[in-house]
Protein backbone atom coordinates (compact mmCIF):
# COMPACT_ATOMS: atom_id res chain seq x y z
CA UNK A 1 0.00 0.00 0.00
CA UNK A 2 -0.63 2.36 -1.45
CA UNK A 3 -1.58 0.12 -4.94
CA UNK A 4 -0.74 2.53 -7.32
CA UNK A 5 -1.40 1.94 -10.86
CA UNK A 6 -0.34 3.88 -14.07
CA UNK A 7 -2.28 4.06 -17.21
CA UNK A 8 -2.52 5.94 -20.75
CA UNK A 9 -4.82 6.92 -22.81
CA UNK A 10 -6.65 9.38 -25.55
CA UNK A 11 -10.29 8.26 -25.27
CA UNK A 12 -12.52 10.36 -22.47
CA UNK A 13 -14.60 7.84 -21.78
CA UNK A 14 -12.55 4.82 -22.24
CA UNK A 15 -9.92 6.39 -19.31
CA UNK A 16 -13.21 6.41 -17.26
CA UNK A 17 -14.37 3.55 -17.82
CA UNK A 18 -10.53 2.07 -16.59
CA UNK A 19 -9.87 4.29 -14.12
CA UNK A 20 -14.16 3.28 -12.60
CA UNK A 21 -13.05 -0.50 -12.46
CA UNK A 22 -9.69 -0.48 -10.84
CA UNK A 23 -10.82 1.72 -8.50
CA UNK A 24 -14.25 0.00 -7.78
CA UNK A 25 -13.42 -3.50 -8.51
CA UNK A 26 -9.70 -3.65 -8.11
CA UNK A 27 -9.24 -1.22 -5.01
CA UNK A 28 -6.30 0.75 -7.06
CA UNK A 29 -5.73 3.52 -4.02
CA UNK A 30 -4.19 6.29 -7.05
CA UNK A 31 -4.12 6.80 -10.62
CA UNK A 32 -1.65 8.08 -12.08
CA UNK A 33 -1.60 9.36 -15.90
CA UNK A 34 1.12 9.27 -18.25
CA UNK A 35 1.62 12.06 -20.66
CA UNK A 36 5.39 12.03 -20.65
CA UNK A 37 5.56 9.02 -22.63
CA UNK A 38 8.15 9.65 -25.85
CA UNK A 39 8.27 6.39 -27.98
CA UNK A 40 7.22 7.21 -31.13
CA UNK A 41 4.61 3.84 -31.48
CA UNK A 42 2.55 6.05 -29.04
CA UNK A 43 3.14 9.77 -29.72
CA UNK A 44 2.45 9.32 -33.32
CA UNK A 45 -1.53 8.22 -32.63
CA UNK A 46 -1.40 11.24 -30.49
CA UNK A 47 -0.95 9.47 -27.06
CA UNK A 48 1.43 9.78 -24.48
CA UNK A 49 3.68 13.21 -24.84
CA UNK A 50 1.51 14.08 -27.86
CA UNK A 51 -1.82 15.03 -26.26
CA UNK A 52 -1.61 17.81 -23.93
CA UNK A 53 -1.32 19.08 -27.49
CA UNK A 54 -4.10 18.49 -27.41
CA UNK A 55 -5.39 21.19 -24.70
CA UNK A 56 -9.43 20.22 -25.05
CA UNK A 57 -8.90 16.67 -25.09
CA UNK A 58 -6.60 16.17 -22.74
CA UNK A 59 -8.16 18.03 -20.12
CA UNK A 60 -11.70 15.89 -20.90
CA UNK A 61 -9.35 12.88 -21.02
CA UNK A 62 -8.06 14.20 -17.50
CA UNK A 63 -11.09 15.14 -16.23
CA UNK A 64 -12.82 12.07 -16.82
CA UNK A 65 -10.34 9.72 -14.53
CA UNK A 66 -10.58 12.49 -11.81
CA UNK A 67 -14.15 11.94 -12.05
CA UNK A 68 -14.38 7.99 -12.05
CA UNK A 69 -11.78 8.00 -9.02
CA UNK A 70 -13.96 9.51 -6.49
CA UNK A 71 -11.58 10.74 -3.53
CA UNK A 72 -8.79 8.37 -4.72
CA UNK A 73 -6.41 10.75 -6.09
CA UNK A 74 -4.99 10.89 -9.69
CA UNK A 75 -2.02 12.36 -10.44
CA UNK A 76 -0.80 13.30 -14.32
CA UNK A 77 2.84 13.03 -15.15
CA UNK A 78 3.51 16.12 -18.81
CA UNK A 79 7.07 16.71 -20.51
CA UNK A 80 8.13 19.61 -21.51
CA UNK A 81 6.66 19.02 -24.92
CA UNK A 82 6.47 17.77 -27.94
CA UNK A 83 9.83 19.54 -29.22
CA UNK A 84 11.09 22.93 -28.17
CA UNK A 85 9.26 24.77 -30.60
CA UNK A 86 5.90 23.15 -29.67
CA UNK A 87 6.07 23.50 -25.75
CA UNK A 88 2.66 22.13 -23.45
CA UNK A 89 3.58 21.73 -19.99
CA UNK A 90 2.35 25.02 -18.43
CA UNK A 91 -1.01 24.35 -20.14
CA UNK A 92 -1.39 21.21 -19.19
CA UNK A 93 -0.09 22.02 -15.84
CA UNK A 94 -2.78 24.42 -15.73
CA UNK A 95 -5.62 22.52 -16.89
CA UNK A 96 -4.73 19.51 -15.21
CA UNK A 97 -5.11 21.37 -11.60
CA UNK A 98 -8.43 23.09 -13.23
CA UNK A 99 -10.14 19.52 -13.59
CA UNK A 100 -8.77 17.93 -10.39
CA UNK A 101 -5.64 16.52 -10.51
CA UNK A 102 -4.00 15.45 -7.17
CA UNK A 103 -0.66 17.18 -8.36
CA UNK A 104 1.53 17.08 -11.70
CA UNK A 105 4.79 15.41 -12.66
CA UNK A 106 7.12 16.73 -15.15
CA UNK A 107 10.05 15.16 -16.68
CA UNK A 108 12.17 18.03 -17.63
CA UNK A 109 12.76 17.07 -21.30
CA UNK A 110 10.79 16.90 -24.97
CA UNK A 111 9.49 13.96 -26.39
CA UNK A 112 12.09 14.91 -29.22
CA UNK A 113 14.78 14.36 -26.55
CA UNK A 114 13.60 10.95 -25.30
CA UNK A 115 15.91 10.25 -22.34
CA UNK A 116 19.21 11.93 -24.11
CA UNK A 117 20.83 15.04 -23.00
CA UNK A 118 20.26 16.85 -19.91
CA UNK A 119 16.73 17.59 -18.18
CA UNK A 120 15.80 21.40 -18.10
CA UNK A 121 15.28 21.91 -14.71
CA UNK A 122 14.63 25.57 -15.20
CA UNK A 123 11.34 23.96 -16.55
CA UNK A 124 10.00 22.56 -13.59
CA UNK A 125 10.47 26.12 -11.94
CA UNK A 126 8.53 27.63 -14.54
CA UNK A 127 5.41 25.09 -14.02
CA UNK A 128 6.18 25.33 -10.03
CA UNK A 129 5.37 29.04 -10.79
CA UNK A 130 2.02 28.45 -13.07
CA UNK A 131 0.64 25.85 -11.03
CA UNK A 132 -0.30 26.81 -7.08
CA UNK A 133 -2.83 25.02 -5.49
CA UNK A 134 -1.68 21.25 -6.31
CA UNK A 135 2.09 20.45 -5.77
CA UNK A 136 4.69 19.91 -8.86
CA UNK A 137 6.66 17.21 -8.98
CA UNK A 138 10.22 17.28 -10.54
CA UNK A 139 11.50 14.19 -12.52
CA UNK A 140 14.91 13.60 -14.88
CA UNK A 141 18.00 13.35 -14.21
CA UNK A 142 17.95 12.12 -10.26
CA UNK A 143 20.63 9.57 -10.02
CA UNK A 144 21.39 9.98 -6.47
CA UNK A 145 19.82 11.17 -3.24
CA UNK A 146 21.51 14.63 -3.32
CA UNK A 147 20.40 14.99 -7.15
CA UNK A 148 16.82 15.05 -5.60
CA UNK A 149 17.82 17.83 -2.93
CA UNK A 150 19.23 20.12 -5.56
CA UNK A 151 16.43 19.64 -7.56
CA UNK A 152 13.92 20.73 -4.85
CA UNK A 153 16.10 23.68 -4.13
CA UNK A 154 16.98 25.03 -7.53
CA UNK A 155 13.36 24.63 -8.74
CA UNK A 156 11.24 24.93 -5.61
CA UNK A 157 9.27 21.82 -6.31
CA UNK A 158 7.44 19.98 -3.69
CA UNK A 159 9.07 16.12 -4.31
CA UNK A 160 11.01 14.19 -7.03
CA UNK A 161 9.96 11.29 -9.02
CA UNK A 162 12.34 8.82 -10.01
CA UNK A 163 12.57 6.80 -13.12
CA UNK A 164 16.00 4.99 -14.75
CA UNK A 165 17.58 6.11 -11.49
CA UNK A 166 16.62 3.79 -9.88
CA UNK A 167 16.86 0.64 -12.50
CA UNK A 168 19.38 -1.74 -10.94
CA UNK A 169 19.64 0.51 -7.75
CA UNK A 170 16.85 -0.08 -5.03
CA UNK A 171 18.35 1.54 -2.65
CA UNK A 172 17.96 4.98 -3.84
CA UNK A 173 15.00 4.92 -1.94
CA UNK A 174 16.37 3.95 1.39
CA UNK A 175 19.33 7.00 0.10
CA UNK A 176 16.25 9.40 -0.33
CA UNK A 177 15.07 9.04 2.78
CA UNK A 178 17.93 9.26 4.75
CA UNK A 179 18.96 12.38 2.96
CA UNK A 180 15.03 13.95 3.31
CA UNK A 181 15.79 13.70 7.09
CA UNK A 182 19.02 14.95 6.87
CA UNK A 183 21.18 11.98 7.44
CA UNK A 184 24.12 10.88 5.28
CA UNK A 185 22.96 9.14 1.87
CA UNK A 186 24.57 8.13 -1.34
CA UNK A 187 27.32 5.59 -0.04
CA UNK A 188 27.20 2.34 -2.86
CA UNK A 189 26.94 -0.93 -1.25
CA UNK A 190 29.48 -3.46 -1.98
CA UNK A 191 29.34 -5.83 -4.27
CA UNK A 192 28.37 -8.51 -2.11
CA UNK A 193 25.27 -6.62 -1.30
CA UNK A 194 24.56 -6.12 -4.86
CA UNK A 195 24.76 -9.80 -5.37
CA UNK A 196 22.29 -10.41 -2.99
CA UNK A 197 19.22 -8.22 -3.93
CA UNK A 198 19.99 -9.68 -7.92
CA UNK A 199 19.46 -12.92 -6.77
CA UNK A 200 16.20 -11.81 -4.35
CA UNK A 201 15.14 -9.87 -7.66
CA UNK A 202 15.05 -12.91 -9.84
CA UNK A 203 13.74 -15.43 -7.23
CA UNK A 204 10.48 -12.94 -6.64
CA UNK A 205 10.63 -12.61 -11.14
CA UNK A 206 10.73 -16.54 -11.26
CA UNK A 207 8.20 -17.08 -8.10
CA UNK A 208 5.60 -14.53 -9.78
CA UNK A 209 6.25 -15.30 -13.91
CA UNK A 210 7.67 -18.46 -13.83
CA UNK A 211 11.07 -19.73 -13.97
CA UNK A 212 11.78 -19.25 -17.93
CA UNK A 213 10.11 -16.10 -18.37
CA UNK A 214 11.41 -15.00 -14.77
CA UNK A 215 15.12 -15.39 -15.42
CA UNK A 216 14.67 -13.95 -18.87
CA UNK A 217 13.15 -10.57 -17.99
CA UNK A 218 16.22 -10.85 -14.99
CA UNK A 219 18.26 -10.27 -17.78
CA UNK A 220 17.77 -6.47 -18.93
CA UNK A 221 18.82 -5.97 -14.94
CA UNK A 222 22.20 -7.29 -14.65
CA UNK A 223 23.78 -4.29 -16.48
CA UNK A 224 21.80 -2.17 -14.60
CA UNK A 225 22.68 -3.60 -11.11
CA UNK A 226 26.97 -4.05 -12.42
CA UNK A 227 27.44 -0.82 -13.84
CA UNK A 228 30.64 0.13 -11.84
CA UNK A 229 31.82 -2.36 -10.09
CA UNK A 230 34.59 -4.41 -11.22
CA UNK A 231 32.62 -7.60 -13.13
CA UNK A 232 34.42 -8.49 -16.20
CA UNK A 233 32.66 -9.04 -19.91
CA UNK A 234 32.87 -13.03 -18.81
CA UNK A 235 30.98 -12.96 -15.89
CA UNK A 236 28.50 -10.76 -17.24
CA UNK A 237 27.59 -12.84 -20.23
CA UNK A 238 27.65 -15.89 -18.16
CA UNK A 239 24.65 -13.84 -16.38
CA UNK A 240 22.59 -12.99 -19.13
CA UNK A 241 22.87 -16.50 -21.00
CA UNK A 242 21.84 -18.15 -17.89
CA UNK A 243 18.63 -20.32 -18.24
CA UNK A 244 17.18 -20.82 -15.00
CA UNK A 245 17.55 -19.82 -11.68
CA UNK A 246 20.01 -22.42 -10.45
CA UNK A 247 22.32 -21.35 -13.20
CA UNK A 248 21.87 -17.33 -12.27
CA UNK A 249 22.28 -17.90 -8.44
CA UNK A 250 25.98 -20.49 -9.42
CA UNK A 251 27.31 -17.18 -11.53
CA UNK A 252 26.35 -14.62 -8.79
CA UNK A 253 28.41 -16.81 -6.36
CA UNK A 254 31.45 -16.75 -8.04
CA UNK A 255 31.52 -13.33 -7.39
CA UNK A 256 33.85 -11.80 -4.62
CA UNK A 257 31.69 -9.85 -2.36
Amino acid sequence: SPRSIQLYGTDPAVMGSAVRRLVNELDAEHVDLNFGCPVRKVTRHGGGAALPWRRRLFGDVVAAAVQAAGEVPVTVKLRIGLDDDHTTHLDAGVIAEQVGAAAVALHARTAEQAYSGRAQWSAIAELKSAVSTIPVLGNGDIWLARDAIRMMSETGCDGVVVGRGCLGRPWLFADLAAAFEGRSADTAPNLGAVVTVMADHARRLCDWHGEVTGIRDMRKHVGWYLQGYPVGPAARRRLVEAHDLEAFVACLSEMDP
